[in-house]
């Protein structure tokens, strides 16, 4: 049974069983008389949030603790989050800031002691202007610690890894953006007892995991290539820039790590859907795992993804997520689709996808390399939009994939020849009309079977290298 708050007659049923919230267990509302003054909860099936009955919103979002769905209110999970953790703050559950990491974070507690959740402020980021670990200063809007993805915009990118994590294919936790108020927000911030009305916030909320550590307290053998290869994907889908092995979560089963049944959660997809090309990180891209082919039921999944589908799930339900992040998601999953299709694993794709030092210096990758040649091209016109043009082929693709040289005996495949020059502009394409990107996609998909099979061939050199060099 599901319930609503009520300041003088605490919780009592609703007249009628919420639509969003099937699967709410109601065990989680056998709550005592609530502590402070929240209101109903409201629910709909286009805007379900909890918020006061009230015409002045803005006025009483700061009279009590409260939390509104920004992003996510069309999630089943994400909805049962939001009312187990509204429920646990009308019980007076205190924040508790989390001490690691370089942006704020607050863990969120049942009355019974658990953790149900994870809020990060947007403002509390890392660089952003009411950062508590001392590494702030900037506005909303500036340049973060990645320059493609700009202070206080992660917290939406968070809430897009979930929604676009279809079926849970990955594990991402339900992930929700959020109006939260809570008294905690400015005793924390000022460090003092005063104040008689809670401070809100716009944060991302994600389901706590319970897990025993993370991937960098174990070796990789530990992980099946299943759970590898399903997390490999996501992260080539929206150009994950920071998958470290802090961000993988490692939960036991069976009590053994040893024969590769610890389960991985993903987490923390804040630097995910860059606004341009950049230079994403791989932890798994070190893995033996990576170099395994995908399995048949990976390979369908991979097809039946719809790079364009997901563009307007984005348009329609994280509306702050900017056309141009939208374009490298769309981008990145045909680019992942293709190099499936053709063959490649994990380990290549991501190899193509991220940039080489070379001679001490930052060299583009080759899915930078790919987009100037598609560029070119049809500033040149060279590549027809209608069928694969020979002309591009005989310009384009020596010049860009076919360039190589003898290092130590070995051909050396030379397709990210040019320098990255951080001082650049970096590959965006945002100021693209919609036919000229159409385009851009149709001369991009052209150049990547030259481009796959040279990566196939390079692969191939390095396999006889090794097992000519076996002691």
């Amino acid at each position: 049974m599901a319930a609503a708050v009520n300041q003088v007659h605490g919780f009592k049923p609703l007249a009628c069983p919420p639509r969003c919230h099937p699967h709410l267990d109601c065990k989680m509302l056998e709550l005592s008389q609530s502590k402070f003054n929240f209101s109903c909860i409201h629910r709909s099936s286009s805007t379900p949030c909890l918020s006061h009955n009230s015409s002045n919103a803005e006025d009483d979002f700061s009279a009590s603790p409260r939390i509104e769905i920004i992003v996510g209110h069309a999630l089943p999970q994400v909805n049962a989050l939001v009312v187990e953790v509204a429920m646990a703050m009308s019980t007076g559950v205190e924040l508790e800031r989390a001490p690691s990491g370089l942006g704020g974070a607050y863990f969120l507690h049942a009355r019974n002691g658990g953790t149900i959740a994870v809020a990060k402020p947007v403002d509390e980021e890392p660089l952003a202007i009411n950062n508590p670990k001392g590494f702030g200063g900037r506005m909303l809007g500036q340049p973060g610690m990645k320059s493609s993805i700009r202070i206080g915009e992660t917290g939406a990118r968070e809430s897009a890894a979930y929604l676009l994590d279809h079926g849970g294919f990955s594990c991402v936790p339900p992930t929700a953006l959020v109006k939260l108020s809570h008294f905690n927000f400015g005793l924390l911030k000022s460090g003092s007892d005063s104040g008689s009305n809670p401070s809100y916030k716009i944060a991302s909320l994600q389901r706590f995991i319970n897990h025993d550590s993370d991937a960098g307290d174990l070796g990789p053998s530990s992980f099946s290539a299943t759970c590898v290869h399903h997390i490999g994907i996501l992260d080539i889908r929206l150009m994950n820039l920071d998958r470290h092995a802090g961000n993988l979560l490692v939960r036991q089963e069976n009590e053994s790590y040893g024969l590769g049944k610890a389960e991985l959660v993903p987490i923390d997809h804040g630097f995910c859907l860059p606004e341009c090309l950049d230079n994403p990180y791989f932890e798994w891209q070190h893995w033996p795992q990576a170099s395994l082919p995908f399995s048949e039921a990976e390979a369908d999944y991979i097809s039946s993804l719809d790079p364009f589908k997901d563009a307007e799930l984005l348009r329609t339900h994280v509306p702050s997520i900017r056309e141009s992040a939208i374009r490298v998601l769309i981008l990145c999953t045909i680019f992942l689709k293709k190099a499936a299709a053709y063959g490649l694993c994990l380990v290549d794709i991501g190899e193509m996808m991220t940039r080489e030092i070379l001679g001490g210096k930052e060299h583009c990758s080759s899915l930078e390399n790919l987009c100037v040649a598609a560029k070119a091209g049809l500033n040149m016109g060279l590549i027809d939009e209608d069928h694969h043009n020979a002309e591009a082929d005989e310009v384009l693709i020596p010049r860009v994939f076919k360039n190589r040289h003898k290092a130590g005996g070995l051909m050396r495949s030379l397709s990210s020849p040019a320098p990255y020059n951080s001082n650049s502009q970096s590959i965006s394409f945002a100021d693209m009309g919609n036919e000229e990107w159409h385009s851009f996609l149709e001369a991009f998909q052209q150049l990547l079977p030259e481009a796959f099979k040279e990566k196939t061939s390079m692969g191939l050199a390095r396999h006889r290298l090794r097992t000519s060099c076996a002691f």
